[in-house]
């Protein structure tokens, strides 16, 4: 089963799975922007495997959404094959092993990068989930547990030998989290590997279409996946399509940032409910309005409203304020 790399597209620019993040509604504005590829939020197997409400609703999508895959995470291979039913009967068009997340309460627990200290137990893990599933298995993970342990150059062949279609690396370390800088090269060095024949998909700190750009032509990856750089940023997805298409980069204006955040914000409240919905916008409003000159008051008053009525006036008076921007 190859990666459904969509007939009409030879690089993909895709959503990376963030928790709490990539929830439905933030993939439906990015697939609207032009993301050719999206993964849900990370879900652990365990909690599928009990039928937790918060865990199903992250399977959700709208079939817009398509090519999607759903994510999962875990460290016990039991929980993760028995996990996989529920997860097709969703109908994603593949799943996603997250060896890759490297916080905490994941990766101390042996899943996500922590599973990097055991590359054999991971190797095994992903074949059986391969053998197992109905659908295409591609995985996402890291450069390596830390810098003395064994980099994804010296395994991603091994891992193309369990079965899986294509794969993802994001380039830091589990133990670099968010510092530092990513590293390219050793992502560059697996697609340039005569024996790697599945798509190479490179991630990490890509926040303009330009870099988008440069990762295609240094490295000759299959496509890229954008995190951070699309939080409140959907538009990145746009700006990626019109410059790979030799387009003019269409700017960003204020009352465009109002209107998509309220999209947004609505389309929340509808799937998660006002009082949710609220609260967790709150960790977009900053990025939404990211270097608006003198902002913040308007920030303080969009972070402490408590209804969608407060929250669309304070909307609408930013809108009002910054008119010409």
């Amino acid at each position: 089963m190859p990666f459904p790399f969509p007939a009409d597209k030879d690089f993909l620019v895709g959503l990376s799975p963030m928790d709490d993040i990539t929830d439905m509604p933030f993939r439906e504005l990015c697939k609207e922007f032009g993301a050719d590829l999206l993964i849900t939020e990370f879900i652990a197997s365990e909690a599928l495997n009990r039928d937790a409400e918060k865990s199903l609703r992250k399977m959700r999508f709208s079939e817009r959404q398509h090519p999607i895959g759903i994510q999962i995470f875990g460290a016990d291979e039991d929980e993760l094959l028995r996990c996989l039913e529920v997860v097709e009967q969703n109908g994603p068009d593949f799943i996603d092993i997250n060896w890759g997340c490297p916080v905490r309460k994941v990766a101390g627990k042996g899943a996500g990068s922590g599973i990097l200290q055991d590359i054999p137990k991971m190797l095994r893990i992903t074949e059986s989930i391969v053998k197992r599933a109905s659908l295409p298995v591609t995985v996402k993970t890291r450069l390596a547990y830390n810098a003395d342990s064994m980099h994804v150059t010296d395994f991603a062949e091994a891992l193309q030998d369990t079965g899986i279609v294509a794969l993802s690396i994001h380039g830091r370390t589990k133990s670099q989290m968010y510092s530092g800088t990513a590293d390219w090269t050793m992502i560059g060095e697996v697609k340039n590997n005569p024996r790697i024949h599945i798509p190479i998909f490179g991630n990490g700190d890509i926040t303009t279409a330009a870099q988008a750009l440069e990762s295609k032509r240094r490295y000759g990856v299959d496509g890229i996946l954008i995190g951070r750089g699309a939080i409140g940023n959907p538009w990145i997805f746009r700006q990626c399509q019109q410059l790979f298409h030799g387009e003019h980069i269409s700017e960003v204006s204020v009352a465009e940032r109002v209107d998509v955040c309220r999209s947004h914000l609505r389309m929340a409240v509808e799937f998660k409910g006002e009082r949710t919905a609220i609260f967790e916008m709150r960790k977009h409003y900053g990025s939404y309005f990211k270097g608006i000159y003198n902002f913040k008051p308007y920030r303080l008053a969009l972070v402490s409203t408590n209804n969608l009525a407060d929250t669309e006036q304070v909307l609408d008076q930013v809108k009002e304020h910054y008119l010409d921007a």
